[in-house]
């Protein structure tokens, strides 16, 4: 609490999570009425990649919103072991839970997007204090694979696409999973943890049925990895679901992707 107190606005700070991994995080906005927007990147990205740079952030911020965004476990600021035993969605959501009671926060909005997404359809099925919900950049493949879609990019060619030694190697693999590569190339990103979360990705199901907030969920268009978006929304009682444009990396673009988030909270 004392580090909320002390970091200023959008500043990036620190907690230990349940399992004594540091996990960074930053926070807009003070503290008032309502409750505040939880935002959850996804694989290879950051708060800032996926929630700053696109405006995610900024469009919250002016209807009024405190906006809190960590890190996950092996991204950004956050501590980054290279056990694939840390890792995993289910651990993530635990983070979650663990910042949550850092901040003594009671109920939050929620919105996750690709592994973020997984993470936050775990939490939000625990029932653990999410007013509304908003996931993005996954379909199907929750409900048949049991987290993100491995039928569309492999674990292996991900696994291959972070271990190859440089750009032309890189070039020769799967374009889905290179794109992920090149992003974490972008970043600066610790591949040896990125290895170590696709090592160990959720395989075992999210309790659908048992989500009670409002869910809305986004998909692109274009995005092979949000495919079939209706078959999670007909999983998710009352779902609704808002297609946009765009492909899985450049959707979080597109400024009705930051405008919908932010109506759908406010509603």
């Amino acid at each position: 609490m004392e580090a909320e107190q002390k970091a200023g606005e959008g500043e990036p700070r620190r907690f230990t999570s349940f399992d004594g991994i540091e996990i960074s995080y930053r926070v807009w906005g003070e503290r008032g009425e309502g409750p505040p927007v939880v935002l959850h990147h996804g694989f290879v990205a950051d708060a800032e990649t996926n929630w700053v740079l696109p405006g995610v952030v900024k469009a919250l911020r002016d209807v009024g919103r405190r906006v809190i965004a960590p890190d996950a476990r092996g991204h950004g600021r956050s501590e980054k072991p290279h056990d694939p035993a840390r890792y995993g969605e289910a651990n993530m959501a635990r983070d979650l839970g663990a910042l949550v009671a850092e901040l003594g926060l009671e109920e939050i909005d929620l919105v996750g997007y690709s592994m973020g997404a997984v993470v936050s359809l775990l939490y939000a099925s625990r029932g653990e204090g999410v007013r509304r919900l908003v996931v993005g950049g996954v379909g199907s493949g929750v409900v048949e694979c049991g987290g993100v879609d491995r039928r569309i990019v492999s674990n292996d060619s991900i696994k291959a696409a972070l271990e190859a030694e440089d750009a032309d190697e890189v070039a020769r693999l799967d374009p889905a999973a290179a794109a992920f590569r090149r992003l974490a190339d972008a970043l600066g990103a610790d591949r040896l943890a990125l290895l170590a979360q696709a090592s160990s990705i959720h395989r075992d199901g999210v309790a659908l049925d048992r989500i009670v907030a409002p869910t809305l969920l986004l998909a692109g268009a274009e995005d092979p990895l949000a495919d079939r978006p209706e078959v999670l929304v007909a999983a998710i009682p009352g779902a609704r679901l808002q297609m946009l444009s765009g492909d899985h990396m450049a959707v979080v673009g597109d400024p009705a992707f930051a405008a919908s988030i932010a109506a759908f909270l406010e509603g």
